[in-house]
């Protein structure tokens, strides 16, 4: 099986290390405790307590693989190229209609647009990367295509 590579800012890798310490640490000895918990009730075939504590257990190893997985697999962004647009810049582009807005470049797992986080692999994070300040640019939309130029690299 091939390994992805995760692209995450220096702020996102924190975040997926922070939440699983917090897993490892708090978390699942407190699954374990209502684990025993529930299996001291008694006759486990019909103890839904004891099913509902094995649920969580089995979540919570989940997520626990998949944060060690992420983690293993980063890429941490590096955005000291300065002038040209890489995962972690902050960049102000400018649409046709004139409106302007600035989004944070990021990688998919960090990506929020209500908070202006794109995807690298979004529609307009993919067309301006490697770009420059000055650049107008092409964006290949599902919702059709159109032009943006970009007028700040942060």
């Amino acid at each position: 099986m091939q390994k992805a590579e995760v692209f995450l800012t220096p702020e996102g890798f924190l975040e997926l290390e922070t939440e699983l310490n917090d897993l490892k640490l708090n978390k699942r000895p407190e699954v374990i405790k209502n684990l025993k918990e529930a299996r001291a009730l008694g006759d486990l075939s019909e103890n839904a307590d004891y099913d509902a504590a094995r649920n969580e257990q089995a979540q919570l190893e989940s997520r626990i693989r998949e944060l060690e997985y992420k983690l293993e697999n980063a890429k941490i962004a590096d955005s000291k190229k300065k002038g040209v647009i890489t995962v972690g810049s902050k960049v102000t582009i400018k649409y046709s209609d004139g409106e302007t807005e600035e989004y944070k470049i990021v990688g998919s797992l960090e990506a929020d647009p209500f908070n202006n986080k794109i995807s690298n692999e979004s529609p307009i994070g993919e067309a301006i990367l490697n770009k420059k300040v000055g650049d107008t640019v092409d964006v290949k939309s599902p919702n059709g295509d159109y032009q943006v130029k970009i007028t700040k690299i942060a």
